[in-house]
């Protein structure tokens, strides 16, 4: 089971489709290997960035159930419903399949603190005992959580483990939380999205690591790696390698398009299809990407 003690890259899995929009159930089986076999110690399925949006509820059920038919790690999976009914009845699926926990957005239109602390109640009353992470992330919910609210599920929920920090910017938050830990509040795990973009500054400021889906969980492990061994510098130099493309993954919009792309050239995937309706790449962004990535092979090279 999920709990607050979790570390290390929960990498976001994308979904992948056939070129007729079908589900690829054969591609994710090399997609969760590919992700474990580059230093993933979790893996967060039907997340935004995984177009749990576009998935029918037994397209779901069977996504979660072939991932974890196919690994040992923690599975965390996304439950986010503007209906409490949806939202513990996949949860409770999530589980029965093997799910370490569940992850959870606001709904839009929460504005005020009450509203957002009593829907994390509900949150917690709906799915009983089963773990649950909180998700930030304030550009494409149109919710902002304060710390102070964030500390106040945590103390009220205590199945709430973990946050998915991706406010932006974000990382006076991120020690404001652990300044609230370190004097007696509950520490829950903090993991990081936005593509990686901060890494080594969350990781910093007290972060437990990644929680995202940037095509190289490699980067990401390596600077979690790094900087908790202590080597801050290591960690850097590290992360400037891969910075152009996180950079350029991180575009609104088009990010999960560039993102399955180089998932697709890299062989995680067969095919670099979103389901409809989302963004296709023209053919001056391609020859941008084939640039980057040549780019970044140079920089590891120099880098080794």
């Amino acid at each position: 089971m999920l709990d607050e003690t979790a570390k290390g890259v929960f990498t976001i899995a994308a979904t992948p489709f056939l070129p007729d929009g079908a589900l690829d159930i054969e591609s994710v089986d090399r997609m969760v290997d590919f992700y474990a076999e580059r230093g993933a110690t979790g893996l967060t399925i039907l997340g935004m960035m995984g177009e749990a949006g576009k998935l029918t509820s037994t397209e779901s059920i069977e996504i979660i159930k072939r991932v974890k038919a196919r690994t040992m790690l923690p599975i965390v999976v996304g439950v986010s419903s503007p209906g409490f009914a949806a939202m513990g009845a996949l949860a409770n699926e999530a589980m029965a399949a093997g799910a370490a926990g569940v992850m959870v957005a606001p709904t839009g239109g929460l504005r005020s603190d009450d509203q957002i602390t009593g829907y994390y109640h509900n949150v917690a009353n709906t799915l009983g005992d089963i773990p649950f992470v909180l998700q930030d992330f304030p550009l494409v919910t149109g919710v902002t959580i304060p710390s102070k609210v964030i500390l106040k599920v945590v103390e009220d929920c205590p199945t709430c483990v973990m946050l998915k920090h991706e406010d932006w910017p974000g990382l006076e938050k991120i020690s404001a939380l652990r300044t609230a830990s370190d004097a007696g509040a509950r520490r829950i795990s903090i993991l990081c999205g936005n593509g990686g973009l901060f890494l080594p500054e969350e990781m910093g400021r007290g972060a437990d690591g990644a929680m995202t889906g940037f095509a190289f969980p490699e980067m990401m492990a390596g600077v979690v790696e790094k900087m908790s061994a202590g080597d801050a510098a290591g960690a850097q130099d590290l992360f400037s390698a891969y910075l152009p493309m996180v950079r350029y993954e991180n575009q609104p919009g088009l990010g999960l398009a560039i993102r399955k792309y180089v998932l697709a050239k890299r062989g995680a995937i067969a095919h670099a299809t979103l389901r409809s309706p989302g963004p296709k790449l023209s053919t001056l962004a391609i020859a941008e990407i084939e640039n980057l990535l040549d780019r970044q092979t140079r920089a590891l090279e120099r880098l080794a």
